[in-house]
């Protein structure tokens, strides 16, 4: 049953993707022809709004096929005025953009959901102290709970993380232990860490860690939009941030995933209540969102890239380089979906 969630959600997601480059196409006044979810044969279809709408039998994607657009054949141009090639550059620019954006609004609405739910936070108490660290010299303790540094309000860990990261110089630290205030002050020092892609860095720190205590965060519709807002910015640089770890090699390509790994851990997701699954959900959403940005050909980004240029240079690239880019963007794809479905097999087998 929970297979079946997260292909549901999965096809949910590509449908609001796919939903967003139909409406900005039907705005600008462009025919489209087919509205599928999924690749291959044709399951089930019907006739809405002059447009075909089907699933198809490879649930790896989707698709609106525009009046005039083919990534399959980017020759198979027209020129009527309801095609995709009679609109203006800054217009196609748009139309590929809505996808895109249409997954970042689906990932903000799912968080702000969650924000409004209750969503559950790190405490700021302490569960362990370093020896020799500038919190032990201070006289810090486990089980101590951070109320404010430098008397501003200390409500969840990770704030008290971004505090010390980004202070410069000594920092007050207003103390409940047990039931008694303590003030204290340390300064921070520069020490060697690693970051979530198991880097090397340097950063400021004072040696304590979480002691794992959690509490509901209780937002008004106001927080919950800087909430949801936050979040999605944050998974957005995490998902760029990796693509580039990932180009440079700081990532290795046996952690790329593919369609099996995300189905996998959506539906691991639903196990854990509705939070969960729309957490995950929104940072697939995100995620593909991310990827189609990606200047590959045959993906929204190098669509883009292409009206860029003919924005820039006030004429199209010849069709022989669009066909010759997109077929090698198509290459650089498969490539890429073989490989994480050949990790993925992989992990099933370990």
């Amino acid at each position: 049953m929970s297979w079946m969630i997260a292909l549901l959600i999965l096809s949910a997601l590509i449908f609001f993707h796919e939903l967003g480059h139909y409406t900005a196409a039907r705005f600008f006044g462009v025919y489209v022809e087919v509205f599928s979810i999924g690749f291959g044969k044709k399951l089930f279809a019907f006739k809405w709004l002059d447009t075909q709408w089907q699933i198809s039998a490879i649930p790896l994607g989707g698709y609106v096929k525009m009046k005039g657009q083919d990534d399959l054949d980017p020759s198979a141009i027209s020129n009527d005025t309801d095609s995709y090639n009679s609109k203006k550059p800054w217009q196609r620019i748009i139309i590929l953009l809505a996808g895109p954006f249409a997954n970042f609004l689906l990932a903000w609405l799912l968080l702000y959901a969650i924000a409004l739910g209750g969503p559950k936070a790190l405490s700021p108490v302490i569960g362990a102290v370093s020896p020799n660290s500038p919190a032990q010299l201070a006289g810090l303790q486990k089980d101590d709970r951070i109320l404010s540094i430098n008397g501003e309000s200390i409500t969840q860990w990770d704030e008290l993380s971004d505090f010390i990261v980004s202070s410069k110089g000594t920092l007050t630290l207003q103390i409940q232990r047990e039931n008694a205030l303590v003030f204290t002050t340390l300064s921070p020092h520069v020490s060697e860490s690693t970051n979530i892609f198991k880097e090397k860095i340097y950063k400021r720190m004072v040696g304590i860690a979480p002691s794992g205590e959690m509490h509901t965060l209780h937002l008004s519709f106001i927080q919950g939009i800087g909430y949801a807002t936050k979040q999605t910015v944050d998974a957005s640089l995490m998902i760029f941030q990796s693509v580039q770890k990932l180009i440079t090699g700081v990532v290795p390509t046996k952690e790329l995933g593919g369609v099996v790994s995300i189905v996998q851990l959506t539906a691991d997701a639903s196990q854990y209540g509705w939070m969960s699954l729309f957490f995950f959900a929104a940072l697939i959403s995100v995620n593909l969102g991310v990827l189609n940005l990606l200047p590959i050909p045959a993906l929204d980004g190098g669509h883009i890239v292409f009206n860029l240029y003919e924005m820039i240079r006030r004429k199209a690239p010849s069709e022989a380089i669009i066909t010759q880019l997109t077929i090698g963007g198509w290459v650089i794809l498969l490539g890429l979906m073989t490989l994480g479905l050949y990790n993925d097999i992989t992990r099933l087998m370990q």
